[in-house]
């Protein structure tokens, strides 16, 4: 169906933990009802239904990330058809240790 079938590279959320002194540009593609329960300081939720609309700079890097990895790697692949360059987030935001914004009262 694709012709090409590019792997999207993928990351640890321990490896993404150690990134985030460099401001990466983080897309959280869960529901904004998930994205406020608890994020990635930093992050920007973007959900998957509406990537395709997605306006960001084509040579920033992006780490994609929702709750478990199947959604950012299916928003992963669209947006690099588009021409980003993506890196998916393995295990989402179960598997995420890192500090947490929101969700918390």
């Amino acid at each position: 169906m694709f012709g090409l079938f590019n792997r999207i590279p993928t990351i640890t959320t321990k490896q993404l933990e150690a990134e985030l002194n460099k401001k990466p540009t983080i897309l959280d593609v869960r529901m904004p009802g998930e994205y406020r329960l608890g994020h990635i300081p930093g992050s920007k939720n973007f959900p998957l239904n509406k990537i395709e609309q997605y306006k960001g700079k084509t040579e920033d890097k992006l780490y994609v990330v929702c709750q478990s990895g199947m959604r950012s790697k299916r928003a992963a692949s669209a947006l690099q058809k588009k021409g980003f360059d993506v890196v998916n987030v393995r295990g989402g935001m179960n598997q995420w240790n890192g500090t947490v914004r929101g969700g918390k009262l």
